[in-house]
């Protein structure tokens, strides 16, 4: 905090913060209005403001070094990089009839960069709930998701699901969320037991051929929603696909196959955690590691390395459960380990992952942390 003071020049009027988030379980079925389950991680964007004169908005990011300027009384033109995160926000705020004053804030975040933990969206949200601090005004926590979603697809141009945003607006402490992406409803999972920790392992693969991929798999869930005359992949079952085979190619009926399992295996997996039974989460976890690999076909080398590593540490080692998390080729992984074995484990998988891969990479554990939060404004 004495940071952000320090680069403010003046004790701060406002600050809020918002987190990461990563996926337990429940990948590459949002857009098959599936269920997923992600957390809050303990890497969050923070941001300090305070009041200035005219119609500008000052940001200065210390993570990268770079200060933007933003007109307030009119809508604001797409910029470049970080910029458009925030702009898109003050834009859905506009257009909402919120009157924005002059400010000048400083942001610092500590969510790693292009490993799958939503740095984006804990920008987008952060400045949003800034916004609410500034100008009194709390805006329903779905409509604020969606609004920092919307950031992200009109200046960004990413064409995000909710989940990011919504966990990063929704989350709360020792608990999941088990998000329907059909309803935009979810519900909190307990996550209490402090002997269990979720540990990220950003493998330094940068993803590759993500975009044109993620559209090529989603056409081929559409398409087999398609063959079997339903509107989505949520309405399937395997009966029902193994029945319309005949109708579509092999790819699609693979591609299929994983969202009608990992479906279901979000819904258990919810339902094995708020039982405490780690175990039945973990092979859970594995299952899903296996489909998005053998069905769905956007693992990679590197992302099975440390799924096979936690593997042979297995339960007596401290690891329960593991798979790949996001949109594959490439990214990170997450693991369900023993807090008691963590420090361990992580070592572990280090010197094994570079044993193998000759790459390093980037560990961190986490408890579920709490979503967007103001942390200061005027009584």
């Amino acid at each position: 905090m004495e940071r952000l003071t320090a680069a403010l020049g003046r004790e701060p009027v406002w600050i809020v913060s918002a987190p990461g988030r990563v996926n337990l379980i429940g990948e590459h079925v949002d857009y098959c209005d599936g269920f997923v389950l992600p957390m809050a991680v303990e890497r969050r964007c923070v941001i300090a403001a305070v009041p200035a004169t005219g119609d500008v908005g000052r940001i200065r990011t210390l993570t990268l070094n770079e200060t933007t300027e933003i007109e307030l009384a009119s809508k604001p033109a797409a910029g470049r990089g970080w910029e458009n995160y925030v702009r898109g926000v003050i834009s859905g705020f506009q257009e909402r009839g919120a009157r924005l004053p002059g400010f000048d804030a400083v942001i610092f975040s500590d969510v790693p960069l292009g490993c799958g933990l939503s740095s984006s969206a804990s920008i987008e949200v952060a400045i949003a709930t800034l916004i609410e601090a500034m100008t009194g005004t709390i805006i329903d926590p779905l409509e604020k998701a969606e609004l920092c979603q919307r950031a992200e697809h009109e200046y960004a141009g990413v064409p995000c699901g909710l989940m990011d945003q919504y966990a990063s607006v929704m989350a709360r402490r020792n608990h999941l969320l088990l998000l329907d992406c059909r309803t935009k409803q979810s519900r909190q999972v307990p996550f209490a037991d402090p002997g269990l920790l979720v540990l990220i392992i950003n493998t330094n693969v940068k993803r590759k051929l993500v975009d044109g991929e993620y559209a090529k798999r989603r056409a081929q869930c559409e398409s087999a929603a398609k063959a079997m005359g339903l509107a989505s992949l949520r309405d399937a079952t395997l009966e029902i696909l193994e029945g319309a085979r005949g109708a579509m190619d092999e790819s699609s009926f693979r591609r299929g196959r994983h969202a009608i399992t990992e479906i279901s295996r979000t819904s258990a997996a919810a339902d094995a955690i708020a039982a405490g039974d780690w175990a039945g989460t973990g092979r859970l976890m594995y299952a899903s590691h296996d489909s998005l690999r053998d069905d769905f076909e956007v693992s990679c080398a590197e992302l099975d390395v440390v799924v096979d590593i936690a593997g042979r540490i297995g339960e007596a080692g401290g690891v329960y459960g593991c798979r790949m998390t996001g949109a594959g080729f490439g990214g990170a992984a997450v693991a369900l380990v023993r807090a008691s074995a963590g420090r361990t484990v992580e070592e572990t998988i280090r010197r094994s992952y570079r044993e193998q891969t000759g790459l390093e990479p980037y560990l961190f554990a986490s408890r579920p942390a709490h979503g967007a939060m103001i942390l200061r404004r005027p009584d």
